[in-house]
């Protein structure tokens, strides 16, 4: 009916909506060490066993579990770890993204290089994995999945920090 209003209930603070959440004041959402880590090794493992029952790689099924899955969710937990100390004044807390990403993935991904060779030239001396292709995946699997996994930390780490205002 036209010129009749409508009345609005009491609101109380019982009834009040909750209005410190992050989504409402505009803050960036938190960096969560538990959740990062279970994607990085969730993401892979659901990728690569994809790939390894489409072309029917069975090493490729059972490598994303293990050396694929394994390796991102161990680097992120480190990587993680190591930004979750950091203060909101260090350098990798001021300094652009894109760079800082970079900068961990390829790190990262170096190091990782480094343990697979090793790995693989070590590993087929033990008698059981002599005849195993396992070891020869550790080149590839170890680095790349170092890569993406710190990249992704880094990334997702820096976007949890608050903006700063810059001054005009």
């Amino acid at each position: 009916m036209p010129g009749r209003t409508q009345q609005r209930p009491d609101i109380t603070p019982e009834t009040a909506p909750d209005t410190t959440t992050a989504t409402t004041t505009g803050a960036p959402p938190r960096f969560v060490l538990w959740r990062e880590v279970l994607i990085a090794y969730a993401a892979p493992a659901v990728m690569a066993s994809a790939g390894g029952i489409a072309t029917g790689q069975s090493e490729l099924r059972i490598a994303a579990l293990t050396s694929i899955a394994g390796t991102s969710a161990l680097v992120a937990t480190l990587v993680g770890l190591r930004h979750r100390r950091r203060s909101a004044d260090s350098w990798a807390a001021r300094g652009p993204v894109p760079l800082l990403a970079l900068a961990f993935g390829l790190g990262c991904a170096a190091l990782a290089l480094g343990v697979g060779l090793a790995a693989a030239e070590l590993l087929p001396r033990i008698p059981a994995l002599a005849d195993s292709p396992w070891p020869d995946r550790l080149r590839i699997d170890l680095p790349l999945s170092a890569a993406i996994a710190a990249t992704m930390t880094t990334w997702r780490w820096r976007a949890s920090l608050p903006r700063r205002r810059r001054a005009r």
